[in-house]
């Protein structure tokens, strides 16, 4: 065991990832899936556990696993995203990933990190107290798991090939799921619908992760409220609502108590699709059925939740920013502020020969950088010392200041590429602000930070002023998260404590934007502790 291991229990557990034969939306499909499940299997473990996790990859294409909102992984070998804390598992090999749960209670997701395998790979990590412990509310009857994902009819891995060989976006997917089914509303799905048997007076904690590949959600049950106890596995102050609104990667944890008559209840998910422009999208509601115990399950039809429009910003807005943190430790003075720009752009494509404006390719960028794999994963070379794998001057801020939520001139539309890093002294207390830009659209994009959780201390729309914006933070109860929401047309102000050596993957988690560039990497340097050091690598990490 890793010297670093916390004194929990070990949490040992084998995945062998294989493609195989499913059917939805009328059509048979081949997937990669974990353990041939479709979610893949939920990993249950308490804080302070060891997981050791037994990888197989028996699937034609190359692989790597993430453990999203693992934050004091202690080390960064186990992080996971491709070519920044490892290389991949090529078809046929195997790599164990060694990690502790420190500090974290509630409901985590784990997922592939390479291409576009996590629409099909990916499963929950509920993280329960440790012995002894107490939930900081009542302890419910029972756990119910809630994933949100979305269904490609084709392959997935074909879909962002060809996005990729046009210089386009890949195409959208062609239905959205509740625990890997669509739900009454798409075709040949109603058979499957998945159902959940409740007893009325009971209360349950549903344990809600959005593994969604593009799109937020609203989350609604017909004629029931929720009680949100905790996001991102931080806890929150209880807040009760009739609506969620969660992003592509965010979880939430959630109570439910049975308190209507018996029968048969929809929960429902519709996309938060924030655009102004018309966009292509699947606008139909993917179902779960709540069904009480002693109701019949065809004795009569479902009652529908009534769900926001799909473009509700104010009701996504004030969702988010009602939440607060029940434990909260903000830093109030920070040591390191970056202003990072965070959009869109487009590059040139030899004799004009990509589908976007004058034969070019569109990319994502931040602070006008585009963001290039290496051939070499970016902590194997911080580590090794190997030069030429990637610059250390990613900027602070963007090159030129301008009207970043206005008519943005085209002059302004062509970002650098590049692999730059961002250089962390070890404890420091960094402050980002993003501001969302409207080069060739406007949007919200959910940015996830890997090996940490931050306090979103603001957020607003238009522009952030720097001379008047500060004095509104909240640096007192401020939610803690892994990833934001930054607001369509507007942005976000987050803080956290860069107190985990190692190399640290930060992206939007629309996976089509992280797939055009829309990421950067921060390394935080080692502290003066062995328990602040970074490890040497395992031994059977894959190499390039």
């Amino acid at each position: 065991m890793a010297p670093w291991a916390a004194s929990g229990a070990l949490v040992e557990q084998n995945f062998t990832v294989g493609t195989q034969s499913v059917t939805r939306l009328c059509n048979q499909q081949n997937i990669v899936t974990v353990n041939g499940q479709f979610p893949g299997p939920i990993l249950s473990v308490s804080e302070g556990d060891n997981v050791v996790v037994h990888v197989q990859n028996n699937s034609p294409y190359n692989l790597t696993l993430h453990w999203h909102g693992v934050r004091q992984l202690r080390s960064c070998w186990a992080d996971g995203p491709a070519y920044v804390s490892q290389c991949p598992i090529t078809p046929g090999n195997t790599f164990t990933y060694n990690f502790t749960i420190t500090g974290q209670e509630g409901t985590l997701w784990w997922h592939a990190h390479i291409s576009y395998l996590r629409a099909t790979v990916h499963g929950a990590l509920a993280i329960s107290p440790r012995a002894g412990n107490a939930y900081p509310f009542p302890t419910p009857d029972a756990e119910i798991p809630i994933i949100l994902s979305e269904w490609w009819d084709a392959n997935v891995e074909d879909v962002i090939a060809d996005a990729i060989r046009t210089g386009g976006v890949p195409n959208d997917s062609d239905a959205f799921t509740i625990n890997g089914q669509p739900g009454d509303f798409f075709p040949c799905s109603t058979n499957d619908t998945t159902r959940i048997l409740i007893e009325a007076g009971k209360t349950y904690l549903l344990r809600i992760v959005n593994a969604a590949m593009i799109h937020a959600h609203f989350f609604k049950i017909a004629q029931h409220n929720m009680t949100v106890v905790a996001v991102d596995a931080v806890y929150t102050k209880q807040y009760e609502t009739d609506v969620l609104v969660i992003q592509p990667g965010n979880t939430m944890d959630v109570l439910l108590t049975a308190s209507q008559q018996s029968g048969l209840y929809y929960m429902g998910a519709r996309v938060y699709f924030s655009q102004p422009q018309n966009g292509q999208f699947v606008n139909i509601t993917t179902t779960a059925i709540l069904q009480y115990n002693g109701s019949s399950s065809s004795s009569s039809s479902p009652i529908l939740p009534d769900l926001p429009p799909f473009n509700d910003t104010p009701t996504a807005f004030k969702f988010s920013t009602d939440l607060r943190s029940l434990r909260p430790s903000v830093p109030q003075t920070v040591d390191q502020e970056m202003f990072i720009t965070e959009g869109f752009g487009l590059v040139s494509c030899p004799n004009n020969s990509c589908a976007g404006i004058n034969g070019s390719r569109a990319v994502g960028s931040l602070n006008n950088i585009s963001y290039v794999d290496p051939d070499i994963a970016i902590l194997q070379a911080y580590y090794s010392g190997i030069d030429g794998v990637f610059t250390r001057d990613f900027p602070d801020n963007p090159p030129v200041v301008f009207n970043y939520t206005g008519n943005v001139p085209v002059s302004l539309w062509e970002p650098e590429l590049g692999t730059r890093v961002k250089v962390l002294k070890f404890n420091s207390s960094v402050q980002i602000v993003f501001q969302n830009t409207r080069i060739i659209t406007i949007e919200n994009h959910p940015i996830h930070l890997h090996g940490h959780d931050f306090y979103v201390v603001g957020q607003g729309f238009g522009n952030y002023n720097s001379q008047t914006d500060p004095a509104n933070f909240n640096l007192v109860d401020p939610q803690m998260l892994n990833t934001v929401g930054v607001p369509t047309g507007g942005w976000a102000a987050i803080r956290f404590q860069a107190n985990n050596p190692g190399a640290w993957l930060l992206h939007c988690h629309f996976d089509s934007h992280s797939a055009l560039g829309f990421d950067m990497v921060f390394i935080t340097e080692d502290g003066p502790g062995n328990s602040d050091t970074l490890p040497p690598p395992p031994l059977d990490l894959p190499q390039c």
